[in-house]
């Protein structure tokens, strides 16, 4: 969704309130797409800190289906996502602060999507597991441990040690 900020930033008003709902069901970060199972609506507060800076402010919550990092089994992730953004229109900016701007704001119209989008990519969880007690995936068979256990073996060792395996397999024979 688009947000016109230009009666904002003529000075006609100081802030501006706006609801917003997330348009996409897909998140996707360029590698991975990811199901977006619920959104919420939320309001985008923009105040006008200047002649041509201003403070966007949001909470919202998003979940996400997200894949279990050891078994793969898809898990529901709530996100919760703060946005507190300070956007400076003047010509002196910075080159950094420009170029970090320019993904969400195009000329003076705001787009909700791409900000929660670059704020949701930050605010994703480093590891997702199912459970805290994972086993994942057989190495051999490709199994899904956590439903039942494929009987292969699974141990693996030091390719080094190897040597004091083979000793300790002779003294087993005797």
């Amino acid at each position: 969704m688009l947000i016109d900020l230009r009666e904002l930033l003529s000075g006609s008003s100081q802030d501006l309130n706006k609801t917003v709902k997330l348009e996409a069901s897909v998140f996707d970060n360029g590698v991975v797409s990811y199901d977006i199972t619920n959104k919420e609506e939320f309001t985008v507060v923009i105040t006008k800190l200047g002649s041509s800076k201003i403070s966007i402010k949001a909470n919202t919550s998003v979940t996400l289906d997200i894949p279990c990092d050891r078994c793969l089994t898809m898990v529901s992730t709530p996100i919760d996502i703060t946005i507190d953004e300070i956007v400076d229109f003047a010509d002196g900016a910075s080159e950094e602060e420009t170029q970090l701007e320019k993904d969400y704001i195009d000329g003076y119209n705001l787009d909700a999507d791409k900000l929660l989008f670059s704020e949701l990519l930050v605010s994703m969880p480093g590891k997702t597991l199912c459970k805290d007690d994972c086993k994942g995936l057989c190495l051999i068979c490709g199994n899904n441990l956590n439903i039942k256990e494929c009987g292969c073996d699974r141990e693996v060792l030091d390719p080094r040690m190897s040597v004091f395996k083979d000793i300790l397999n002779e003294f087993k024979e005797v």
